[in-house]
């Protein structure tokens, strides 16, 4: 048994591949896969900050969330429930097609679908919040029994992945386990209450995640919503770096304080309704899913998120491609994301030091929408040509600027020089404004090899594009020299 303190851990280094690699697949597969059904409603974060965390879960657009939706009386997931398998159905239904599905489903499509979308590597959801596995676990469920599926899903996609030339990393949701203690989140303080803090759910958790790290060396350790409070993270962390010494942890294992008793609960939850009912009081900064640990991790997760400005640590920003992590067969094209916004949105990320985790939901059957591929599919097109300016990059002294006609502007740098990447040109002619480029020595338009005409006039950058510019979410200058940042700016 491994003994460690957060010190000894703390020294963990940020491993080079993957603040290199900038794009992961976020794989959601599971029993929720079969109804493949959530809301049609704006994106988490809009709806969040808009009607408060109450309406959030009532109204929840995650497919994933699907049992707790389902038991949410009068919630639009309750009436598809009811009218779509009746009202005596169980969740448990779903077992026997997701295992029947899963059975013949294509690994090395799924792996195929990543790496072509320019990925690094995948994080499978090993276990969701409805507490079912996707390996074949020595553990039985305390409340469940055998409660995994029956084939090896977190194996064999791991060989596939593996054997496409990606990293294979493994979700966990070490905070919540609904059938553990018949956990409903209805009101804002369930969102805490709902965690099992019981020793035999501390012991369970840390004995799968043990599993999982034993079995199956997951490059990436993504545990979800927090930790059970009463283990000994530092010790399960020490004993993940030892056997995946380039292995990344991530930021969600809180240890939020245990509850005692009814009235506690009580309590907590007459002050759930009183922060719903002053929800639009309370100022936006706050109204966001973030997961702020105070212990070691080597990334952060914002949920849906931008920054304005370069993060001095390495984050994730992690979203699905449409507004639903699993496969939401409710969804509208209008709720997916499109590859223009999708490349563009990745570069910002990347230029301010991020890495993009972008969600896709296979169904039962392992086969991905065809919705869901369309955005990485322009994707993947894109960083054929572009990759070198985001893949293995760094943020420069400065993530954004504008040019002279008001196009948006995102920077990298790599091997001595900086890349000026375009993310709209409405005009062949314009500067780049806010940037000192007295010394600037070469411009290149990366990828066609078309001639780009430039000069510095009083210290700013003058383009002339080619005409004929071929149609792209993005451009990027390839920039040789001394650029600076313009401190007049």
């Amino acid at each position: 048994m491994y003994q460690a303190t957060w010190e000894s851990v703390a020294g963990h280094p940020l491993p080079t591949w993957y603040d290199d690699a900038k794009l992961g697949i976020f794989l959601h597969w599971g029993l929720y896969s079969v109804p493949g059904w959530a809301p049609q409603v704006p994106d988490i974060q809009q709806l969040l900050r808009e009607q408060g965390p109450t309406e959030m879960l009532r109204q929840n657009p995650y497919a994933e969330w699907y049992l707790n939706s389902s038991r949410l009386t009068g919630s639009p997931t309750w009436r598809h429930h009811r009218d779509t398998y009746g009202p005596d159905a169980s969740y448990d239904d779903f077992v026997a097609p997701f295992d029947d599905g899963t059975a013949a489903a294509d690994m090395d499509a799924i792996a195929g679908v990543c790496r072509d979308a320019g990925a690094g590597y995948v994080v499978l959801t090993a276990k969701h919040h409805d507490g079912f596995c996707l390996w074949p676990t020595a553990l039985p469920h305390p409340r469940k029994g055998r409660y995994h599926a029956r084939r090896d899903l977190v194996g064999d996609l791991g060989r596939a992945v593996i054997d496409a030339g990606l990293r294979m990393g493994l979700y966990y949701s070490g905070g919540y386990d609904w059938p553990f203690n018949d956990a409903l989140l209805q009101n804002p303080a369930d969102s805490f209450l709902a965690v099992p803090h019981t020793p035999d759910y501390v012991r369970y958790a840390t004995a799968h995640v043990r599993e999982l790290i034993g079995r199956y060396q997951p490059s990436v350790l993504w545990n979800d919503i927090c930790w059970p409070a009463g283990g000994d993270l530092p010790s399960l962390f020490a004993e993940y770096y030892n056997t995946v010494p380039d292995g990344v942890i991530n930021d969600r294992w809180i240890e939020p304080p245990q509850h005692r008793g009814a009235v506690t609960d009580d309590l907590a939850r007459a002050g759930g309704v009183v922060l719903q009912r002053l929800w639009p009081l309370i100022p936006e900064r706050y109204k966001s899913l973030t997961f702020p640990a105070k212990h070691h991790y080597d990334i952060r997760t914002p949920e849906y998120a931008q920054f304005d400005c370069i993060q001095r640590g390495k984050w994730e920003s992690t979203r699905g491609v449409g507004h639903s992590f699993g496969a939401n067969r409710n969804e509208r094209p209008e709720d997916f994301v499109t590859a223009t916004e999708l490349v563009r949105s990745f570069v910002d990320i990347v230029a301010k030091n991020g890495n993009l985790l972008i969600g896709i939901g296979p169904d039962e059957n392992g086969v991905i929408p065809e919705e869901q591929l369309t955005p990485l599919r322009g994707l993947g097109s894109w960083l054929r040509v572009n990759g070198p300016a985001v893949v293995g990059t760094r943020p420069w002294l400065r993530a954004e600027t504008t040019t002279t006609d008001g196009g948006a502007v995102r920077f990298t740098r790599r091997d001595g020089g900086v890349n000026a990447i375009l993310l709209d040109v409405s005009t062949p002619d314009f500067g780049i404004r806010n940037v000192d480029a007295t010394n600037i020595s070469d411009v290149r338009l990366l990828g066609p090899g078309l001639p780009v005409d430039w000069q510095v006039s009083d210290g700013q950058l003058r383009i002339r594009l080619p005409e004929r510019l071929p149609v792209s979410p993005a451009h990027v200058l390839t920039l040789q020299g001394g650029l600076r940042p313009d401190e007049r700016a």
